[in-house]
């Protein structure tokens, strides 16, 4: 039973000093660069659509207000 206790040694340090081996490298993790991708804008005539849609709207409110439609006796 005398040669259990060094038997016990060398196999913890061996396992312990292996340890080590088996983590990795030193070499730095090769990471690849992260692809952006920028969206297309929009169509151009976007910006103006809605301000001259509102436009008509106003102009349409403006010449239907100045009088009324039923015609008074």
């Amino acid at each position: 039973m005398n040669y259990l206790k060094p038997a016990a040694v060398a196999v913890a340090s061996i396992s312990m000093s292996t340890a080590p081996l088996h983590a990795g490298g030193v070499a730095q993790p090769l990471m690849e660069p992260e692809v952006i991708v920028a969206e297309s804008a929009a169509a151009s005539s976007g910006g103006f659509v809605v301000p001259l849609l509102l436009l008509v709207i106003l102009a349409a409110a403006a010449s239907s207000s100045g009088g009324s439609s039923v015609p008074r006796e």
